[in-house]
């Protein structure tokens, strides 16, 4: 349905509740008004008088409207009176008969979101900018918008709850987002939220139903293919349906994190460089000490306990799995409790395990384990699940020393995906290298930047977002990485930022590429540091007087007029010059 029609709908459903009040309306007038003009009036002259219809309609519309009683043109009789008096009370009645529709339809809740759905669209029509469509605003949706909005980032919201909808006002916000109170999973709402509109560029599905996340991942696919999709997909089974209608991208929290584990005890520094990359614009991390290798205990055997038992393996880490009901697991060793009490930490052989892993689906039960654990063992690397975001308070006050928290996991992946594609081959290479180059890179980063989350984004070289470089380098200038990265204020400074990742046309790409290599037109560039470094290179790659001063140190004269008067002042200084 196009928003017309669905404003001509609204209109037409208006009507349609209002048809029989309005006819009782239309019925009593015209009754009043026919009565009011056969009936006499007073002798003028010697002739009966009577009301013409339009001073008839006239005086009964101010009167059934306001009661304000006034005897036109003539004073009226006692048989007047009486069926005036007859009509003021059949006004009432049906007046008060449309007002208590009118009320009733005001409060129609189909009617308030079919109004709410018009004003929706027109709002999303009315955008310019690029946008992304966040289906579900829970915790990863918060977080997401939050940090969208932090980088001058668009986005229009799905949300099935009315109340999570009404929070978006109370986030204050720098630009505002248009949201919608219904179901993501439908095709029609995706139209309406903009999935086919030019200036959509990427759909997030991050609500707690995976059916309603393989529905606008189909969706997606299918009416906006073109459009990059991110889809959350907490089991193995909703993450293979949704890959088999080609989703680019599919988030498992679980599996993640079970990744990110692994990295962490494999490579230490590269967890380290993941974190700090991939973090929420704004925050700082903070570095705990590594996983170390030893006897492990899993407390809770669900989905997130069996992803960890799977790293574990991987791992060659031995493990101790508490849980009410005993797995199917001959491969381990298992304990039956909840972890909350100590016998049960005891039996699992707490005191001489190195790790514990804290994965119930309830938060109080995963502080209880860790506290207990760790009164009875205070060397414990202590990993806890936290699945509400909204009891991170808690989790700092325990200060674990990792903390799963499944809607930042997600956050940070999408972000990742959708603001710096080039981000996620480079994490790729990252993890192949070995511990030695990554503590270096690491080191080399921070000593930099701090741990304070830094801007990460990427500059593709062509005429639309690089004009000025682009036109040098087709005209066959040679430019050096390391020149182009000085300042356009004081081209003796370079900018607050590094590049990590170069790629190519012809599949060719590197990894912290020199200072020396010439760039080619078509080179993306993945690139950190910075907020104020971004946009200084900005002005480089797209002025041409600013690039002329960096590559050359030449101040160019900015304008038309000053170019004219510089030009004529070389020819005078040429004229002047002797042969």
């Amino acid at each position: 349905m196009t928003p017309l029609a669905r404003h001509h709908s609204i209109f037409f459903l208006i009507l349609r509740r209002l048809r029989a009040p309005l006819i009782l309306l239309i019925c009593i007038i015209a009754v009043s008004v026919l009565g009011l003009t056969l009936t006499p009036g007073i002798e003028v002259d010697g002739r009966v008088t009577h009301l013409s219809f339009f001073h008839a309609l006239y005086f009964i519309s101010y009167t059934a409207t306001t009661i304000g009683f006034g005897e036109i043109p003539y004073e009226f009789s006692d048989q007047q009176r009486l069926w005036v008096t007859i009509s003021i009370y059949m006004s009432v009645i049906g007046w008060a008969y449309t007002l208590g529709t009118v009320f009733a339809l005001l409060s129609d809740r189909n009617l308030q979101q079919a109004i709410q759905t018009q004003r929706f669209v027109r709002a999303v029509r009315r955008m310019r900018e690029p946008f992304y469509l966040v289906c579900g605003y829970g915790e990863t949706g918060r977080l997401i918008c939050s940090a969208l909005d932090r980088l001058g980032q668009r986005a229009v919201v799905i949300e099935v709850d009315e109340n999570k909808v009404g929070e978006l006002d109370l986030h204050g916000y720098a630009a505002d987002v248009p949201a919608l109170v219904a179901d993501a999973g439908n095709p029609e709402t995706l139209r309406f939220a903009g999935l086919t509109s030019p200036h959509c560029v990427g759909v997030i599905a991050l609500t707690n139903d995976d059916s309603a996340n393989l529905a606008i991942a189909i969706a997606a696919r299918l009416l906006a293919p073109r459009v990059p999709a991110l889809c959350r997909a907490e089991t193995p089974e909703a993450a293979d349906n949704m890959a088999s209608f080609g989703t680019r991208h599919i988030i498992n929290p679980f599996e993640k994190f079970g990744e990110y584990m692994a990295l962490a005890v494999q490579s230490p520094a590269a967890w380290n460089l993941l974190a700090w990359l991939t973090g929420l614009p704004g925050s700082t991390v903070e570095r705990h000490r590594d996983p170390p290798r030893g006897p492990w205990i899993l407390c809770g055997h669900g989905r997130f306990g069996r992803v960890m038992v799977h790293t574990m393996d991987q791992e060659k880490l031995p493990l101790t799995i508490i849980d009410r009901h005993p797995p199917e697991d001959f491969a381990h060793r298992w304990v039956q409790g909840d972890g909350t009490g100590a016998g049960a930490l005891t039996e699992a052989g707490v005191q001489h395990a190195v790790g514990i892993i804290a994965g119930t689906s309830s938060d109080v039960d995963n502080l209880s384990i860790a506290v207990t654990a760790r009164e009875l063992n205070p060397k414990l690397f202590v990993v806890l699940r936290q699945n509400h975001y909204s009891n991170h308070a808690l989790f700092d006050a325990f200060a674990p020393d990792f903390n799963m928290v499944p809607s930042e996991i997600v956050a940070h992946e999408c972000l990742a995906v959708l603001t710096t594609p080039l981000l996620v081959p480079f994490l790729d290479e990252m993890k192949q290298r070995d511990e030695d180059w990554c503590a270096w890179l690491r080191k080399r980063l921070t000593d930099r930047f701090g741990w304070e989350v830094p801007t990460v984004w990427s500059e593709r070289i062509n005429l639309s977002r690089t004009p000025a470089l682009h036109r040098r380098l087709m005209a066959g200038e040679d430019v050096a990485l390391d020149t182009l990265l000085r300042s356009p204020h004081n081209r003796a400074e370079y900018l607050a930022c590094e590049v990590l990742y170069l790629e190519r046309d012809d599949d060719d790409h590197l990894v912290m590429p020199r200072g020396d290599i010439r760039l080619r037109p078509g080179d993306e560039l993945l690139l950190v540091g910075r907020r104020e470094a971004r946009s200084d290179l900005a002005l480089s790659l797209a002025h041409e007087h600013a690039l002329a001063y960096v590559l050359s140190g030449k101040d160019m004269p900015g304008g038309w007029v000053w170019e004219k008067l510089a030009g004529r002042r070389k020819a005078n200084v040429r004229h002047r010059l002797p042969g």
